[in-house]
């Protein structure tokens, strides 16, 4: 705070109040004298170097899986058909695969939605994270 003498005549005072920026400059060097010890590494480590040069090309996109369902409930996996096992297990080490491969769902449009709806529940319980459906346009 800046305290004036009645000196002057009831100016402002020209002064600068020094103080609190004197406490700001402590309080700041006690911080950095704590945290700079932290900063430094105790245990020396060799790190590999990285050859940024080479850089390996982006993995293509994984080929989508297609599941097709027909009107009487049979499946087919990429037009071979297979039971509801086989395509569990079939899905189960797609989800493994790195990128993970979309599957696309093929339902005839007679199907019953419940036949759908088990392919759809047994890819996701395998863990396929990209479950979609293929449909046609409609002729306008």
């Amino acid at each position: 705070m800046a305290f004036s003498s009645n000196e002057g005549g009831g100016k402002p005072m020209a002064t600068i109040n020094v103080v609190p920026l004197v406490d700001v400059m402590l309080v700041l060097l006690i911080i950095f004298m704590v945290t700079a010890p932290l900063m430094a590494h105790k245990i020396k480590v060799d790190l590999p170097k990285a050859n940024l040069d080479e850089r390996p090309e982006e993995a293509p996109p994984a080929p989508p899986i297609t599941i097709a369902v027909t009107e009487q409930g049979q499946i087919y996996l990429n037009d071979q058909p297979v039971s509801r096992e086989l395509l569990e297990s079939a899905l189960s080490v797609e989800a493994q695969k790195t990128p993970q491969p979309p599957v696309n769902v093929r339902g005839d449009a007679t199907t019953k939605y419940r036949v759908v709806n088990e392919v759809v529940t047994i890819a996701q319980a395998q863990g396929m994270r990209k479950v979609g459906f293929v449909a046609t346009r409609e002729q306008n």
